[in-house]
């Protein structure tokens, strides 16, 4: 089993190494290709991904290269997990709405439509060629905006499915405060990317004995703490909102802490330096602690279940992709439930079903089919709908470009929405991002 991971050469490509390794009996992979135009970046990661290998005793032969179609070619997945523009470039999202009121994130708001508008083409570009070369290939995106960039890569026919670590790190560590296993918890997770709500955690399935109302009594002060949310917002909701939530119900006050504080992106650009120094120790031969602290925690576990899943292997062991039991083959070959971002398809009546959500579903060998969810409060249904109503147009302007479909979709975002702040945030974001958008 080949796999090829284009971005190999981010700090994040120990992680998803340390998860292959482990996981070698789930995933069974023979070759795994690290593919990165930054030489010098792929040199360090790459020789500690063999290391790690190595001494988790995988047979398995790692290569690196700069030559996107060299190591896309006869790969049985490719996983996507690429910045364009870098870090830099996560900085200034980060730091130019905060000059018109608005949040400076890297998935939503005003740096969450540059991040796409930069990212949709280049990750079409990659997926063509992987097409060209193996079009049996799955393609797995954890390359944000995840929703975005994935219902990009189904619209274009690709054998896609996109993946985010929310899930899975929320049922670790709903896990942990029970005392119980992992894979003996199901999450009723329903929403699109980075806009989800945990409205039920099940024993053994779905359908089995909801325990969120006890865990948020017994525990809700520290979930709230982790989401940095009010306890008192999930006593009165009775659900778990993503820690991205917070960007929309605490707007805001979280403007004024950006602007008070340094931003994540300085915060992560230090932490690559030192993780790189790291990496290029020929004594370390696993993931460092200080990578937990980078992000992407439990990504590699998802991925493994998600592509062993996606290839028939013998998926569900170890991780249960946040999710816990097996299907009765929906999507083929007693697949796990995953949570994962796919079309809509009437699971949530009131989006077109070309919509990309992320809901529980079963994978297996023909792709993801979610499970049905029931009807959702309107409170969550409106949000959804709003900002699956941005996300058309986010991906229109990520498609065809110009100014009008940029500020277009701008207006629309739930988080702006306001005549003169679009048009602020339309002329910064084409200034600082002019380079990686050619119709500019």
């Amino acid at each position: 089993m080949k796999l090829a991971v284009v971005g190999g050469g981010s700090t994040y490509t120990p992680e998803l190494i340390d998860g292959f390794a482990r996981l070698r009996a789930t995933l069974p992979v023979t070759e795994l290709v690290l593919v990165d135009p930054a030489a010098d970046r792929l040199d360090l990661v790459g020789g500690l991904a063999r290391r790690i290998f190595a001494k988790q005793g995988h047979d398995g032969r790692i290569v690196t290269t700069s030559d996107l179609d060299a190591g896309v070619e006869g790969a049985d997945a490719v996983l996507l997990q690429l910045r364009v523009g870098g870090q830099a470039a996560r900085q200034r999202d980060e730091t130019w709405p905060l000059e018109c009121g608005c949040v400076g994130q890297e998935t939503t708001g005003a740096g969450g439509l540059a991040k796409a508008l930069r990212t949709v083409p280049v990750v079409l570009d990659i997926a063509e060629r992987v097409r060209r070369t193996n079009p049996d290939a799955w393609i797995i995106d954890f390359t944000n905006p995840v929703g975005i960039v994935t219902r990009a890569l189904l619209r274009a026919g690709h054998k896609a499915v996109g993946l985010c670590n929310v899930a899975i790190g929320l049922q670790r560590k709903f896990a942990g405060r029970l005392g119980l296993d992992p894979s003996a918890l199901h999450l009723d997770h329903v929403g699109l990317n980075h806009l989800t709500w945990e409205t039920g955690v099940r024993l053994g399935g779905p359908g089995g004995e909801d325990v969120l109302p006890r865990l948020l009594a017994e525990h809700g002060a520290g979930i709230a703490e982790d989401l940095r949310l009010p306890v008192s917002v999930l006593d009165r909701l009775g659900v778990v909102p993503s820690y991205y939530l917070r960007y929309f119900y605490a707007h805001d006050a979280v403007v004024e802490e950006l602007r008070t504080k340094p931003s994540r992106a300085a915060e992560v650009a230090e932490m690559e330096r030192r993780l790189l120094e790291m990496y290029g120790d020929p004594a370390l031969d696993e993931k460092p602690e200080l990578l937990a602290k980078r992000g992407g925690a439990f990504y590699s576990e998802a991925a493994v279940d998600l592509a062993a899943a996606l290839l028939g292997g013998t998926s569900g062991g170890t991780s249960r992709g946040a999710a816990g039991g097996t299907s009765d083959g929906a999507a083929g070959g007693g697949s796990p439930y995953q949570v994962v971002n796919t079309y809509n398809n009437g699971t949530l009546p009131f989006l077109p079903d070309d919509a990309v959500i992320e809901v529980q579903a079963a994978v297996g060998p023909k792709g993801a089919v979610p499970l049905p969810v029931p009807a959702l409060d309107p409170l969550y249904a409106g949000l959804i709908s709003h900002v699956t109503a941005y996300e058309d147009l986010a991906l229109d302007a990520a498609l065809r470009g110009g100014r009008d479909r940029v500020f277009k979709a701008l207006l629309a975002h739930p988080l702006i929405g306001q005549i003169e702040r679009a048009d602020g945030l339309t002329d910064r974001l084409i200034a600082h991002n002019r380079e990686h958008l050619p119709w500019a």
